[in-house]
């Protein structure tokens, strides 16, 4: 028996949960009790408020990540528009502090169910684990599906790095900027991860997951009972590349090949470049961090690169709350370095450039969540203000004041 466990948490999208467990349940009562489903939390049975006017669903257990089987994780719904505490993106960090983080971590990381690692053996793993992808953390008698937002919680708790995903069209940006290599496909079949764009999207997941572990007859009987027929091809990492054949000089990217990563040749141009004033230069040491040290910067002689010297205390206003950050930053023979220290993490700035009279620099993060944020401040004797950005999502207001 498949054993599958829809999670949900306060703000959860409806149809993102309900949508998979009614073709489940479906399916399981066409294939004679071969699938069992169960809403769960990280907390336990309660009742569970969704982010559709509050309308509550209760959850009969506790996610257990040790069991074998199908874990759907929902997306949220909840404000489209700003940064307010009922936002998408504030009800998806704050799930992504709770327990529920922790757990999700504990089923990408499990051994796979039965084996017995003594000391050596454990040794060995560590070994190849050192050398082994993400993709190969998550065991195989697991299969996490995400729908929607649900993508967005795993990889804001760094789960889904290198991993390919899809997300609502809205959120692909912030999937890119949180370490995934997102897919602009309906759903997104990258082996023990599944996940599916927007909402409605979790009928397409369910109904693929159905095939693929029950087959097609049961699937068409679903489908055939529900009158409605799955969209899209799903995606998988798999076959020959269909931009091979047009690329030139040297090996540059197509844009037919946006079909398979949902990145383009355009895309890399980055739209928002002619905001920040990033050149393909700066991009290629983001992209390569070992490239740093090794390029000119660029620097704009408005405003010397020495007036943000200094250690300095920062707030960064964000949809989870404010965060507390000190930036170090100093400059020779207008060379421009830095650093931020935040909850015991000190990351180096990437690509520090001066224009127009500000600081642009780019930040790889892992707390309170994995992103990449673009900064842009500007000084005015010892007050910083600015913001920072992470790919779709509302610029976060900062502010700061030098402490020397």
């Amino acid at each position: 028996m498949i054993k599958i466990q829809i999670v949900l948490f306060d703000g959860f999208d409806l149809m993102d949960a309900i949508a998979p467990y009614e073709v489940f349940c479906a399916a399981a009562m066409i294939a004679g009790g071969t699938l069992h489903v169960e809403l769960v939390t990280a907390e336990g049975p309660r009742s569970v408020p969704s982010g559709m006017g509050g309308l509550k669903i209760e959850a009969s257990g506790k996610l257990n990540p040790q069991q074998a089987g199908i874990i759907l994780v929902p997306g949220a719904a909840g404000e489209v528009e700003g940064d307010g505490p009922d936002s998408i993106p504030a009800i998806l960090g704050r799930a992504a502090q709770t327990e529920l983080g922790s757990l999700m971590r504990q089923v990408f990381e499990r051994p796979a169910v039965g084996q017995q690692i003594d000391e050596r053996q454990a040794l060995e793993r560590q070994a190849i684990e050192e050398q082994k992808d993400e993709r190969q953390a998550l065991q195989q008698d697991i299969i996490v599906a995400t729908v929607c937002g649900g993508s967005l919680l795993l990889a804001m708790n760094g789960l889904l790095e290198g991993r390919h995903a899809v997300t609502h069209h809205m959120g692909m940006e912030v999937l890119d900027a949180a370490g995934a290599i997102p897919v602009a496909a309906r759903v997104v079949d990258d082996g023990n991860l599944v996940s599916g764009g927007g909402v409605t999207s979790g009928l397409d997941v369910a109904l693929y997951l159905v095939e693929r572990e029950l087959g097609p007859k049961i699937a068409h009987a679903v489908e055939q009972l529900f009158e409605f027929e799955r969209r899209g091809t799903v995606w998988r990492n798999t076959g020959k590349d269909p931009g091979q054949a047009a690329r030139k000089d040297g090996g540059a990217r197509s844009e037919i090949e946006h079909a398979k990563t949902g990145h383009s040749v355009t895309d890399h141009a980055r739209t928002d470049d002619i905001e920040t004033g990033y050149s393909e230069a700066d991009h290629l040491k983001e992209d390569h961090p070992e490239l740093v040290g090794s390029m000119p910067y660029v620097k704009d002689t408005a405003l010397p690169a020495s007036a943000f010297d200094g250690d300095w205390d920062i707030a960064i206003a964000t949809p989870i709350g404010n965060m507390q950050v000190m930036l170090s930053i100093s400059s020779v023979d207008g060379q421009i370095q830095g650093q931020a220290t935040q909850a015991n993490e000190t990351v180096p700035f990437l690509n520090p450039v001066l224009k127009d009279g500000k600081l642009i620099w780019s930040l790889r993060v892992t707390k309170p969540m994995r992103l990449n944020l673009k900064f842009e401040v500007a000084v005015e004797t010892d007050r910083m203000t600015g913001v920072a950005k992470a790919g779709m999502l509302p610029a976060s207001k900062l502010t700061g004041t030098r402490r020397s």
